[in-house]
């Protein structure tokens, strides 16, 4: 019979996408005031690859990456979705739109990255997602093997890019520095 066992801290990394670099930036600053200082950034680069933001965040919409110094306990992923999408409400505009009472001009997507994979945590429900409580499900969108990132099925276009995945790979030496069990 299995016992059950504490898994390892995980690295906090979220993806930001913006209207503007200037918004881009007044997330971080939020993010920092919450989870502590960044330990690694991706570039800032254009996010093309859907117009599914387009009506809230304009035409121009930016993709960064951050990687937190500070680990996380992996049952905290919930609670973590949950202070980033208040975090989308103070950066909201007023008026109408579905950040209640404003549109939204910042997304803010955390997700755990281990040694063996990056758990993103979402607000939709989906075949190939888990219900941790409290209206968030998680999803395993890449999974380390063979010495790097694998995308899935349903990974997200720029979370298959050479940027996204040298990025994670540089999170993964990050926290490699700093496990136990590396």
């Amino acid at each position: 019979m299995g016992e059950p066992t504490l898994p390892q801290p995980a690295l906090l990394v979220v993806g930001l996408l913006a209207g503007s670099r200037e918004l881009v930036f007044e997330a971080e600053q939020l993010l920092v005031s919450d989870f502590g200082e960044v330990g690694v950034r991706s570039d800032i680069i254009r996010f093309d690859f859907s117009d599914y933001y387009e009506q809230e965040m304009g035409r121009d919409v930016v993709r960064r990456w951050l990687g937190f110094q500070r680990t996380v306990e992996p049952g905290r992923l919930a609670e973590v979705k949950l202070a980033c999408n208040s975090m989308e409400r103070t950066l909201a505009t007023a008026g109408p739109g579905p950040c209640r009472g404003g549109r939204r001009r910042v997304n803010i997507d955390p997700g755990l990255l281990s040694l063996h994979n990056l758990v993103l945590a979402s607000t939709k429900e989906f075949a190939h997602r888990v219900y941790l409580g409290h209206g968030i499900h998680a999803e395993v969108t890449l999974i380390y093997l063979s010495g790097r990132f694998v995308p899935q099925e349903w990974t997200y276009s720029d979370y298959r890019t050479e940027e996204c995945l040298a990025f994670m790979q540089r999170c993964r030496g990050l926290l490699t520095r700093r496990s136990p069990k590396a």
